[in-house]
This record gives structure tokens, C-alpha cells and sequence, in this order.
């Protein structure tokens, strides 16, 4: 029997590898013969360096860049040998690097991004791929933009401060200075969302980065000003583009200031690790994330995984912090189960030892589909409480 376990990290508590490592442990108590395939698996959020040189190897680089708030913080690069360099919108523009008191979308700016940018230049990078996801800004990109000589400017031609909140006086964009990268720039979207409207990145994401109602529609107006000027003076059409909205509207500056591709994170790293070779022959695969919920559908690790694996004839089981959809939703998504780790250890067990959670959850995931496929009646729990 063969298992490929491939899940997302566990945003916050554990790295994509921890999370495959605790997976393996409770798989080996059920199935002891098994021989397992690990892939660990990122969609361009946190982990992605990891991922990557994880499936291609490299090593990673520290560089110190401009945070949200315009500090400086040590941000990790991954350099691989054919040239490639990764970088993390995360590490040097992400939520993380901000305390909840803190975050504050109109004035978090994206400068950091565009640091490693020009710090994967200076390397020698012939491609450059950038994670879009994570972030703690909803700049559309303008801040990682500046980082390489663009400038944003009002109505009296003076320099826009950095942030979201300043680009409804957006009058003009100049590029006259701009460095042009002459490398391939693949931007790695974790979701498809559009710049503007309902599934925007304001009114979709800016509310878990701090904004509250007002902000959300000063963003909103700034980013749809934003996309006006890309418009008019670059030519580009973008409102609707999918991914133009991850991370705060980065896709859509990746695209418009840097000539980036646009492809979905998972899909990429799935492709660098080699993830469906992995499936031929498989049984099982294992996946995961923080939270199963509807943001899932738009293009995260379990639900592209599930993907892969129902055209390749392999069952997929679904470990995962919280599961936020219901049975015929997480059935639709093409999981033959999916357990939330509560269900199995206990959100006592979950906050003493998430590792060991999860490798509970594991085991008893399987030993259920032991007891199914067998006949057995097996009472589990559909609604667990959100535990990361």
C-alpha cells in the first residue's frame, strides 16, 4: 500500500512538513506496511520557499527589508540551482510580522516585496517567482512597485505616502525611472479573487487585516483609482483579472509593474514537486490546512490536491484544524472524508500538542474508513470548534 501525504501548513501552529511528519505517525499505526510519498505543499502564502527547495532543492538566503510598517525585518529568499529565486510576500510584507493591536491596511505598505525582488536581481536570478499570499497590505502592489523606482502621485504631482488608504488621490503613475527586471516573474496566487468588488481584496480580505467598515471602503475606492490609472497609462485592464486580488491587489501590481505571470500557487508547486507522479499507484493521499472553509474552494492546498487525485483515481482524506464546511460541501470538493482534529483529540490535546492532535486525527480518520469499508457503524462528529 502505498500513501502520499501532502498537506498545507497549519497557518500559525505548524510548518507544512511538521503537519506531513504527524500525518505519517498516525497513518503507521493503522497501516504499518505502508510505504508513504511525502509533498509537502504550499499555494503561495507562508511555506512556499520551504516547498519549493523541499521538491527542487537550494538554499535560503536572509535579507533585511521594510516591513508593513516600515521597519526592518530579516526576510528568508530560496535560491535553487537553476536560477530560480523565491520569495514570500509574507516574510517581509505579511500579517504575521504584525500584532493585532497594530494592523492598520490604509497605511501597511509592500515595499519589503519589492526589496527581495531587487535583492533576487542582484543574486543573478533568471526567474523569479514571488508568493502572493499572507499579506498585511491592500497597496495593489504600489509599495513593492516604489521599492523599484515607480512613483504614485496626486493631482499636484507630489509622492503618495505609502498604503492603501492614500491611492484614492491617485492622479498619475510614473515609471519613467522604474527598473525593468529582464527576468521571467511568475507571481504564485493562493486565490483567484479579482482586485475589486465582493470577492475583491478590500471588501473580501482588508477586514482580516484590521479595517473596519470605512476602511474597507476607502481601500476599495483607492484600488478601483488604482486600477483606473493601470487603465489609462499602462494600458492594462485588470478590475477582473482572477488573482489580481491576492494578496491586497499584489497580483494585479505583479502584472502591471514587474509584467508578471499570474498562476495559482498550488498549482505551480504541485508541478515543481512533482505531485501527480507522485499519485500513480497510490491509495490514499493525505491533505490538510488550518481551515476548511469556503476560501478553500478558491484555489488552496486540500481542495487542489483533491483535484489531482480524483483524476488520477485516488481517495483523498482531508485532516484539518477547523472544518468549516459541511459533508456535502467537503463531498462536492472530492474528499471521501475529512475530520477536523477535535473530533479525534480534543482541543485540549490540540492546544498542548498540535503535532500529536494531528496525529490522532490521522489515525482515527483511518481506522473509520477501516470500520466503513467493513460494515461498521461509526459515530463522528460533524461540527468541531475552531482550534487554529
Amino acid at each position: 500500500m502505498r500513501i502520499v501525504v501532502a498537506p498545507d501548513k497549519f497557518k500559525g501552529t505548524l510548518t507544512a512538513l511538521e503537519v506531513s511528519e504527524a500525518m505519517v505517525r498516525g497513518a503507521r499505526a493503522v497501516h504499518p506496511e505502508a510505504a508513504f510519498s511525502i509533498r509537502p505543499m504550499a499555494d503561495g502564502g507562508e511555506g512556499t520557499v520551504t516547498a519549493l527547495l523541499a521538491a527542487r532543492g537550494g538554499r535560503v538566503t536572509t535579507h533585511i527589508v521594510t516591513d508593513p510598517l516600515g521597519s526592518k525585518v530579516h526576510a528568508d529568499m530560496g535560491a535553487m540551482e537553476d536560477g530560480t529565486a523565491c520569495i514570500e510576500m509574507a516574510a517581509a510584507s505579511g500579517l504575521q510580522l504584525v500584532s493585532a493591536g497594530e494592523r492598520d491596511p490604509l497605511a501597511a505598505r509592500s515595499d519589503g516585496t519589492g526589496e527581495l525582488i531587487e535583492a533576487a536581481l542582484a543574486t543573478g536570478a533568471r526567474r523569479i517567482i514571488v508568493g502572493v499570499g499572507g499579506s498585511a497590505t491592500v497597496d495593489g502592489g504600489t509599495g513593492a512597485a516604489r521599492a523599484l523606482g515607480w512613483r504614485f502621485l496626486d493631482a499636484s504631482g507630489n509622492d503618495l505616502p505609502p498604503g492603501g488608504g492614500a491611492l484614492v488621490d491617485l492622479a498619475r503613475i510614473d515609471g519613467s525611472n522604474a527598473r525593468r527586471l529582464g527576468v521571467e516573474l511568475i507571481g504564485a496566487r493562493d486565490v483567484d479573487s479579482p482586485l475589486l468588488g465582493p470577492r475583491g481584496a478590500a471588501r473580501r480580505f482588508a477586514r482580516q487585516k484590521g479595517a473596519d467598515p470605512a476602511a474597507v471602503d476607502r481601500l476599495e475606492q483607492g484600488l478601483a483609482n488604482l486600477a483606473r490609472c493601470i487603465r489609462e497609462e499602462l494600458d492594462l485592464d485588470l478590475a477582473s483579472t482572477p488573482g489580481a486580488g491576492a494578496g491586497g491587489g499584489m497580483g494585479a501590481g505583479l502584472i502591471a509593474f514587474f509584467g508578471a505571470e499570474l498562476r495559482s500557487g498550488f498549482e505551480l508547486i504541485a508541478h515543481e514537486a512533482e505531485l501527480e507522479r507522485a499519485l500513480e499507484g497510490a491509495e490514499l493521499v493525505l491533505t490538510g490546512e488550518g481551515r476548511l472553509d469556503d476560501q478553500s474552494l478558491g484555489g488552496k492546498v486540500p481542495v487542489g490536491v483533491a483535484r489531482i487525485a480524483q483524476d488520477k483515481k485516488t481517495k483523498v482524506l482531508a485532516i484539518v484544524g477547523d472544518l468549516a464546511l459541511d459533508r456535502a460541501e467537503w463531498r462536492r470538493a472530492g474528499f471521501q472524508f475529512a475530520i477536523g482534529v477535535e473530533q479525534s483529540g480534543g482541543a485540549e490535546v490540540a492546544a498542548r500538542d498540535p503535532a500529536e492532535a494531528v496525529e490522532r486525527a490521522t489515525e482515527g480518520l483511518l481506522r473509520h474508513r477501516l470500520d466503513t469499508r467493513a460494515g461498521r457503524r461509526v459515530r463522528v462528529r460533524r461540527k468541531p470548534r475552531i482550534l487554529f
